[in-house]
């Protein structure tokens, strides 16, 4: 008899009880420590892993925008992070074949400024014109939308100043504040770098409504931004200045259920996203229906959207 016991309960567990699948594992890169790409890739793994069970996201760092689109086009990563411009450059095919990649979600709008110490007597971008600017690692899709900022208002990011590209984006704040380069360019609401400048003293510079209108009339996919004050420590004023939207991208073959599942933990873990970086408030599926082309959007993700009536 209890060996019929044994027997019946051994067949209860393998025909009865529903077996637990493992999770779908899904590689993030990221970029290089101490920027805002690592941070946010940090956050929206725990919130996409906290949402939905049958996901598990690894994050891992790496150079940044343009090393992170030949990973995936090389299917070494399931996703990534890509800057805006970088994002443009490979989708046109600009010094390359166009990437077949998808869109996940639009993460964030990144609005493009200048951070100085606050003893600084520059106050615009002329003020800046041969003097010594870390313009992030070489890699970085910020640094590449420098070369187009800079370019729509006729100068050349690495002619007319003298450029400084580092190893870690975390390296830029503490050259400002030892005065070893007049400026730090990144860009974002909540980027680490302005973050770290601005709670030692230091200013934030974005551009006049005449460099704007050139450098949008010359360059469409850059956008007119505003950040509104107080989003820095110390910011009293909003600045104005030209941006555009970074991305989740995903290798040409993800599956098309992954996509969807990676859509939709985005959209039930925003709250979480935003209670620890607030940069998420813009991390909506609304923002991926309206910053990305249609056509670039994953399958997978435009079924979540089409689900949500968007």
């Amino acid at each position: 008899m209890p060996i019929a016991r044994a027997v019946l309960s051994a067949l209860f567990f393998l025909f009865i009880l529903p077996v637990q699948a493992e999770p779908i594992q899904v590689t993030l890169a990221t970029a290089t420590r101490g920027g805002g790409f690592t941070l946010f890739g940090d956050v929206a793994a725990a919130a996409i892993n906290a949402a939905d069970g049958s996901i598990s996201v690894s994050t891992h760092n790496t150079k940044g925008s343009v090393e992170n689109i030949g990973l995936l086009e090389e299917g070494k990563f399931d996703i990534g992070l890509v800057q805006g411009v970088a994002a443009y450059e490979a989708f046109t095919g600009i010094g390359r074949q166009p990437a077949d990649l998808k869109v996940i979600a639009a993460i964030y709008s990144s609005p493009g400024m200048f951070a100085v110490r606050g003893d600084s007597s520059a106050r615009s971008v002329g003020d800046l014109v041969g003097k010594p600017i870390a313009w992030g690692t070489r890699t970085s899709g910020l640094t590449l939308m420098a070369k187009y900022v800079m370019d729509g208002l006729g100068l050349k990011r690495d002619a007319d100043f003298e450029p400084h590209f580092l190893e870690k984006a975390g390296d830029g704040p503490g050259m400002v504040r030892e005065g070893r380069v007049a400026a730090l360019w990144g860009a974002g609401i909540g980027w680490p770098g302005f973050t770290k400048v601005m709670a030692s003293g230091g200013r934030l510079m974005g551009f006049s409504a005449d460099e704007i209108k050139a450098v949008t009339a010359k360059y469409s996919f850059l956008k007119s931004m505003t950040v509104p004050a107080g989003a820095y420590e110390g910011q009293r004023e909003p600045v104005n200045t030209v941006g555009v939207w970074s991305y989740i991208l995903a290798r040409p073959d993800l599956p098309d259920d992954t996509g969807y599942r990676l859509a939709k933990a985005l959209h039930m873990g925003q709250s979480a996203m935003v209670s620890r970086l607030d940069q998420a408030r813009e991390t909506t599926p609304a923002n991926t229906r309206g910053a990305a082309d249609a056509d670039k959007i994953h399958p997978g993700v435009e079924r979540y959207l089409r689900d949500l009536g968007l």
